[in-house]
């Protein structure tokens, strides 16, 4: 497995009055499918920062679009190429349109997010389980 994937269907509220996607909408599809790749390898967000203390908040990203979504596409969203420090985490991810012919690249992202204290925003090193976790679901999507 070298991504993991969250299908997206693009629905009316995702749109313009063109029926194009709006260019910000891909980052609420990026943070799902980076959510549900976090609920797949065993971490749930609220657990983490009711028993740990942490929260993930994105400090970077960058994204290219390449071609639009539209009303009703069919899409994937992946997550790959994670990396781990010991305070944040970097993520390749791509959006692609289902269609006949297989898949059809429309987005790519780098994003950066950071372990800090939930309250305060404090930056803190992720905690060792949840950082074992991290280690674990980036080797399994490297294989």
């Amino acid at each position: 497995m070298s991504e993991f994937a969250w299908p997206i269907r693009v629905y009316w509220e995702d749109t313009d009055a063109g029926q194009i996607v709006y260019h910000a909408r891909y980052l609420h599809f990026m943070e799902r499918a980076r959510s549900e790749w976090l609920r797949h390898i065993g971490i749930e967000q609220d657990q983490v920062r009711d028993e740990q203390n942490v929260v993930f908040v994105v400090t970077e990203s960058y994204l290219k679009w390449i071609k639009p979504a539209r009303y009703n596409d069919e899409l994937n969203v992946t997550v790959e190429n994670v990396k781990i420090g010991r305070a944040s985490l970097q993520f390749e991810q791509r959006v692609c349109r289902q269609n006949q012919d297989g898949e059809e690249l429309l987005v790519t992202a780098t994003v950066r997010a950071a372990a800090v204290a939930d309250g305060g925003l404090k930056p803190m090193r992720i905690p060792q389980s949840i950082y074992e976790k991290f280690v674990a679901g980036a080797k399994a999507l490297a294989e």
